[in-house]
């Protein structure tokens, strides 16, 4: 009787040794700065299997983990507006600084940086068992003036300005 459940531990160990490394997939970040230099911010990702079940078993909460990165990051509070499970609705009040001189409207971005939130995933306990690169394959920053800055498979998007 004990060896069926001995065999189903084995076999859960070895398909975690032979299945291949799995990776999460950070597919878009979307940033639209509004007028007062606030941000509506939508990130996509995929999951795979592992991460998948530590989601559904509430092991991680990958809402709550990029609203911490993002906290870090920009020092400003972050509020997670919705979640499924493909992708993260957030706000930041003042993610970009916004200065009228002259007649001149002047936004600029903050840095971003995705090397903290790839540090934050490594102490979970699946993190020896999958690559994790969330760098977005495209980020999208949107201005209020309709100008976008766009970037590919990026790690660290520098500050961006933008007048008008």
């Amino acid at each position: 009787m004990k060896t069926i459940p001995c065999l189903v531990a084995i076999l859960a160990c070895l398909a975690l040794f032979i299945a291949p490394a799995a990776a999460m997939t950070s597919e878009s970040l979307d940033i639209t700065i509004s007028q007062d230099g606030s941000a509506d911010i939508q990130f996509t990702y995929r999951l795979n299997w592992i991460e998948y079940i530590s989601v559904y078993l509430r092991l991680v909460d990958p809402a709550q983990e990029l609203k911490k990165a993002l906290e870090s990051n920009f020092r400003k509070p972050v509020t997670v507006t919705g979640i499924d499970s493909g992708s993260v609705h957030l706000s930041v009040d003042s993610f970009a600084s916004v200065t009228e001189k002259d007649g001149k409207t002047t936004v600029r971005t903050p840095g971003l940086s995705f090397a903290e939130g790839e540090r934050i995933l490594q102490n979970y306990w699946f993190a020896p068992l999958v690559s994790v690169d969330l760098s977005p394959a495209v980020t999208t920053i949107r201005f209020p003036d309709g100008s976008v800055a766009t970037f590919s498979d990026a790690l660290e998007i520098p500050p961006q300005v933008r007048s008008w």
